[in-house]
């Protein structure tokens, strides 16, 4: 079997993550053809030949426990990335960062690819007491700067992760949407459905849902409809919702396929990204707002700084205090009432996507990077 000279590898992500496979591994096997491998730890076995080049090799099924996937889970991974020896290892965990350093200090080139600011996402774990929140958050920090300059580059997804780990070489490498996936369906042949509104991603506090089904109910408009496209990721959580009585104008589809997901879109009249004021959220580029602009919604989001440079810039939406559901649904009404301008909108956040926010752009940031470092002579 040949080995790869490019490996990603990753012990939390599924083998289809949009980011990992989709975007980056796929766009790397277009440009060298056979060299690229996504290693996984999933127990589904390997999967070669695929149609995007990118050869699938599964590690061994995922451990049991958080614990034990991040000790036993990320050595068994290690091992096989050092049996590989690729040229460049890209990972996707910070669970790896100890083995990852590892593997640099043993002669290959290593790419941590830093999807979240890991000490500020800490703070509001729910399963982590307030003591051991910061007390980790502190060790991930320290952690990173040290990896900061072992390896040999880092990828963080929004500017404010570029300042925090203060490399001159750090790479921002946004995750957009693929203007591919969401060529979308063209404008005279959309049908939109007045008063139905979308949120697509995981269902936690943090991200709305409370704000977001009592705005449905509150809408004044008897066709105001959430579809919800993601899962739960607690049971009493999910039950307090359905309690609500503007679950009532509810369709919860749980996960969806990309397809359903690019349907959906082709159909709502507006998306939702109303994360509450976190400080990790707040620095954050939320790739849901994204993608519904690259679908040609108009969209409802939270009046944080950055987003708002975005939204306003583009002209794409309204922007609301996202832990206020009558704020929301008065922006949910306005849709409701004012149709050729929130299409006008969608049409405008289509736009800035073609021009700015898209995979096809940032991904000749991520090929420039890999041709730097193929290019080294100490490789």
């Amino acid at each position: 079997m040949k080995l790869p000279v490019i490996i990603h590898f990753t012990t939390v992500h599924p083998r289809t993550d949009t980011r990992i496979r989709v975007k980056e591994a796929a766009t790397l096997a277009r440009v060298w053809p056979g060299e690229v491998a996504l290693y996984v730890q999933d127990g589904k076995g390997d999967d070669t030949g695929a149609s995007d080049g990118v050869d699938v090799r599964d590690t061994g099924a995922p451990e049991r426990g958080r614990l034990r996937r991040m000790t036993l889970g990320a050595f068994r991974m290690y091992r096989a990335v050092r049996r590989a020896r690729p040229r460049i290892a890209h990972f996707h965990d910070p669970e790896l960062l100890p083995w990852a350093m590892l593997l640099r200090l043993q002669g290959i080139r290593v790419i941590y690819d830093v999807h979240e600011d890991l000490p500020r996402q800490l703070s509001h774990k729910t399963y982590l007491s307030a003591p051991v929140a910061r007390l980790l958050g502190w060790i991930a920090e320290h952690l990173e700067k040290v990896a900061a300059r072992v390896l040999d580059r880092l990828i963080v997804v929004v500017p404010a992760m570029q300042a925090r780990f203060r490399r001159g070489d750090t790479i921002l490498l946004a995750n957009f949407p693929s203007l591919t996936e969401f060529s979308a369906i063209p404008e005279a042949s959309r049908e939109r459905v007045p008063g139905r509104f979308v949120y697509v991603g995981g269902i936690v506090g943090v991200r709305g849902i409370n704000e977001m089904v009592e705005a449905v109910g509150l809408v004044g408009d008897d066709c105001a409809r959430l579809h919800l496209l993601g899962a739960f990721n607690d049971d009493r959580l999910e039950a307090r919702m359905r309690a609500k009585g503007g679950w009532q104008r509810v369709r919860f589809l749980g996960w969806s396929s990309r397809e359903t997901v690019v349907e959906e879109l082709s159909q709502a009249s507006a998306g939702l990204v109303l994360l509450h004021p976190t400080p990790q959220y707040v620095i954050s580029y939320p790739v849901k707002m994204f993608e519904y602009m690259a679908a040609g919604l108009p969209v409802i989001a939270s009046d944080f700084p950055l987003w708002r440079e975005i939204v306003e810039g583009a002209g794409c939406g309204l922007l609301v205090d996202p832990q206020d559901p009558q704020a929301i649904a008065g922006a949910m009404q306005w849709i409701l009432d004012n149709p050729i301008e929130a299409a006008a909108m969608g049409r405008r956040g289509r736009a800035a996507v073609e021009a700015r926010y898209n995979w096809e752009a940032e991904s000749e940031t991520l090929i420039a990077l890999y041709r730097r470092l193929m290019a080294d002579e100490r490789l």
